[in-house]
């Protein structure tokens, strides 16, 4: 039994590696044009103009409108970005462990929308729909946590930053090596993500963990079929979990309104880990970041699942990009 195994392994890595190739081709041919057009954007300095039309939403949050700065390089960009810009933008500017726990919340929610938004779109969710919710809904989390932390009183002492970051090389050959390798890092990523499900399915445990986040997956009107993609995408990010959703709805497993309710939450709750410890490096504090975002992206999941058009067996196409893939439309009929 043990040889057979042994003899079929060889088969089982060949196949995984074309699958993860699969996927990862999918997701370069969104993410490469993502990257030149973001990195065209920032050097035109379209950073300090996004800077600056956000610059009147920082007042309602407590936050100084250079803070704006910040914010517009993460959503541009990704959250190393942001961090860099922080402590150039607050040198002699003392803030809150309030406020940054606010920021880092605008930060956590809103990053890396051009590449992000794009992966999710490929698999039938709009910009408009990503942009309201991870702009929209940043900044929604953040006022009820300026809010909270003002009227209780928590938080208001001096922020003292836990970590800085070395000064980077701006060239453009530092960027291109830059992407090159988390290009690469992503395929190792993925393939070893699809190892782990295959690994997961044989030992039983992908069945254990669809029973165990059932009650919650119900809350949000997900099917269980999203288990895995949405544990992925929570500690992992949302690139990896929307590049093996992509795989999920062709295969017709997953139902659109399924794909469509894992990728909101995802886009509002992902990551989990690797975020939350980097913006908690700023000074931030683990109640806006964790435990805020993931009741927060709970609640709103839960209310857009109750929406009228998204309990319909057949969803309104004005719900799905464009370019979407035809497994994740809505059927129409015929």
């Amino acid at each position: 039994m043990t040889q057979r195994r042994l003899a079929s392994l060889p088969g089982t890595v060949g196949s995984l590696l074309r699958e993860a190739w699969k996927v990862y081709w999918t997701l370069l041919k969104v993410m490469v044009p993502a990257l030149l057009i973001v990195k065209a954007l920032e050097m035109l300095g379209m950073t300090e103009l996004l800077g600056h039309w956000l610059a009147p939403l920082m007042a309602p949050l407590g936050l100084p409108e250079p803070l704006s700065l910040v914010w517009a390089a993460t959503l541009l960009t990704n959250i190393y970005t942001g961090l860099v810009i922080f402590f150039e933008v607050t040198r002699d500017a003392p803030l809150t462990v309030a406020q940054v726990t606010v920021l880092g919340a605008l930060m956590a929610v809103g990053h890396s929308l051009p590449i992000e938004g794009a992966v999710a779109r490929m698999a039938g969710v709009p910009w408009w729909m990503t942009v309201l919710l991870r702009v929209g809904g940043a900044w929604l989390l953040g006022w009820l946590l300026h809010l909270s932390y003002a009227w209780g009183g928590w938080l208001q002492h001096a922020n003292h930053v836990v970590w800085q970051p070395s000064a980077q090389e701006s060239t453009l050959a530092a960027w291109l090596q830059g992407q090159a390798a988390t290009l690469a890092t992503i395929f190792v990523v993925i393939f070893a993500l699809m190892s782990l499900l295959r690994l997961l399915h044989w030992l039983g445990v992908e069945r254990l963990i669809h029973k165990l986040l059932y009650p919650l997956l119900r809350l949000l009107g997900i099917g269980p079929a999203g288990a895995n993609i949405t544990v992925i995408g929570i500690t992992l990010g949302l690139t990896f979990g929307a590049g093996l959703l992509l795989r999920e709805a062709r295969s017709g497993r997953l139902a659109p309104r399924d794909i469509l309710l894992t990728l909101c939450f995802l886009g509002l709750c992902h990551s989990l880990i690797e975020d939350t410890l980097l913006i908690m490096l700023l000074g931030a504090d683990l109640s806006g970041l964790l435990w805020a975002r993931l009741g927060f992206a709970l609640v709103v999941i839960a209310l857009l699942a109750r929406l009228p058009w998204l309990k319909r067996a057949q969803l309104p196409a004005w719900l799905f990009a464009e370019r979407a893939l035809p497994d994740a439309r809505p059927h129409t009929g015929g």
